[in-house]
């Protein structure tokens, strides 16, 4: 009976009589805030009722429920989608959420076996999370034998993968055959299977990154996007470096891909991929979306990008390739920039880099307010401090830095980027996507709060977990992970974003 109670709830309150609801039929009223939602466009001050987990009703008010929170002169927004969250772990989640992310993916790495993520996250996580079947983990598999599962995080369960994905050369360490081999026709069709099995299990498509896996050849990733097509699963890529401004190679090669296969794309961290080609990179991106071919893509709020100084992103070429030089790489644990013999020291140490001053302030600006970008930290494990801020604080500065203080797009903008839009790019394999990024009557109660005069990031490449600031309330799937800024440890209300399961036997 409670579940028809429930049903009939939502009927009312989307216009049937609401006001004739009883007292305390919500569970939660977050009352008198002003309410935003990308998918309808609505912009007005409302009552939210969230009961059972979903959104009850939307109304001027006033609602009644069991637990009433007063809202006035904050915002209410659905739950920011982040598609590209390397931080699978609950530490990473606790600085996520203090950002108003309620749904952290990791598509473009993924995990292989696909079905040993989602068994690890169970029951573990303040957010929801999923992934995509991941390119590299697989590639471990079958170059290695071995189950990487999530190589960002998984090291720390296992006690470590380095003497699987690196071998030492002279004194540095470097990446092992997963990245560096080609595959043989043989191979490539045992990689297939093992893609294939991932999506069986649920996997968001497949990730792919092309810059750490050099080896790869073009007959193997067609293979990924062929099978992808088939699958009617996205591509989710972080395409090779190129080296000069003019050079457009590395897209037009997705592009062909998806040309010739029909499969979906999606392309990471445009503003740090393009640097100063961006522009002529989202006028592609338009011009095959005119074509009828499924592309999008994203960026993050941030001039400098980071990745890891051991991986083939910094092989032999990579200053020629990437336009940068020594100095223009900072080692966060010290702040220092680093020279030749430094940079040689710490490739072979291993760990993460800064990569300073790679995009342009106004190439960013531009790129963060263009229609077709979404809004992605590429945040990684804030596990050891010293990381990319960005994996705390992407959020919070775009509704700080580039709503409020910059105008850079309108607040509505904002959020269809943060949340509506990367929902929209996973309706079409993980169903549970249709009822997130909005706030409507029987939408999943993923809803942030925030003040709009307040809210900022404020963590630093110094102070990596500092967490954003005016992040007032968040919940997920209707219960507080954020209460009045604080966050609730030992609450782990996220659920999995899976595509549907293959077929038993």
């Amino acid at each position: 009976m409670r579940v028809i109670g429930f049903w009939l709830t939502l009927l009312l309150a989307s216009g049937c009589g609401a006001d004739a609801l009883a007292a305390g039929a919500y569970d939660l009223v977050l009352a008198g805030g002003r309410v935003l939602d990308p998918e309808s466009g609505l912009d007005a001050r409302r009552d939210v009722g969230v009961s059972e987990g979903r959104i009850a009703a939307i109304d001027a008010g006033p609602l009644e429920g069991r637990q009433r929170v007063d809202v006035p002169g904050l915002v209410v927004v659905p739950g920011f989608i982040d598609l590209h969250a390397h931080g699978q772990d609950s530490h990473s989640n606790g600085l996520q959420v203090r950002d108003g992310v309620t749904t952290g993916l990791d598509l473009e790495l993924g995990a292989y076996p696909v079905a040993a993520f989602y068994r690890a996250r169970q029951g573990q996580a303040p957010i929801n999370y999923g992934v995509t079947v991941g390119h590299i983990p697989a590639r471990i598999k079958l170059k290695h034998g071995v189950d990487a599962v999530h190589p960002l995080t998984t090291p720390r369960l296992t006690g470590g993968l380095r003497g699987v994905m690196l071998r030492l050369v002279g004194r540095v360490w470097q990446p092992r055959g997963y990245a560096l081999e080609p595959a043989s026709t043989e191979e490539i069709a045992r990689l297939r299977e093992l893609l294939a099995a991932g999506l069986d299990d649920g996997g968001l498509g497949i990730g792919v990154g092309l810059d750490y896996t050099p080896g790869a050849t073009p007959e193997e990733t067609r293979m990924v996007f062929t099978l992808a097509a088939a699958r009617r699963a996205p591509v989710v890529v972080h395409m090779r470096g190129v080296a000069g401004p003019d050079d457009m190679s590395a897209i037009e090669e997705l592009l062909g891909h998806v040309e010739a296969t029909g499969a979906a794309l999606h392309i990471c961290h445009i503003t740090s991929s393009g640097q100063r080609r961006t522009a002529a990179y989202l006028a592609r991106i338009e011009q095959a979306r005119a074509r009828g071919l499924d592309v999008t893509t994203e960026a993050y709020p941030y001039t400098a990008a980071s990745t890891q100084i051991e991986s083939s992103f910094f092989d032999e070429g990579w200053q020629t390739r990437l336009g940068l030089t020594y100095s223009d790489l900072q080692w966060p644990a010290t702040g220092e920039r680093l020279t030749p013999e430094t940079f040689a020291t710490y490739r072979k140490r291993g760990g993460f880099v800064i990569i300073q001053g790679v995009v342009p302030a106004e190439t960013a600006r531009a790129a963060l307010a263009h229609p077709l970008v979404m809004i992605a930290s590429d945040g990684l494990p804030m596990l050891d401090g010293g990381e990319h801020p960005r994996g705390a604080g992407t959020y919070a500065r775009m509704l700080g830095r580039y709503v409020r203080e910059e105008r850079a797009l309108p607040l509505m903008e904002a959020v269809r980027k943060m949340a509506l839009l990367p929902a929209q790019r996973l309706e079409g394999i993980a169903p549970a996507m249709r009822n997130k990024g909005r706030l409507r009557v029987g939408a999943d109660a993923d809803i942030v709060v925030f003040d709009p005069d307040r809210v900022i990031d404020r963590a630093t490449f110094e102070d990596s977990w500092q967490p954003s600031q005016g992040i007032v309330h968040v919940l997920v799937g209707g219960t507080f992970v954020v209460r009045d800024s604080a966050f609730i440890d030992d609450v782990f209300p996220g659920r999995e974003i899976r595509a549907p399961l293959a077929p038993q036997g």
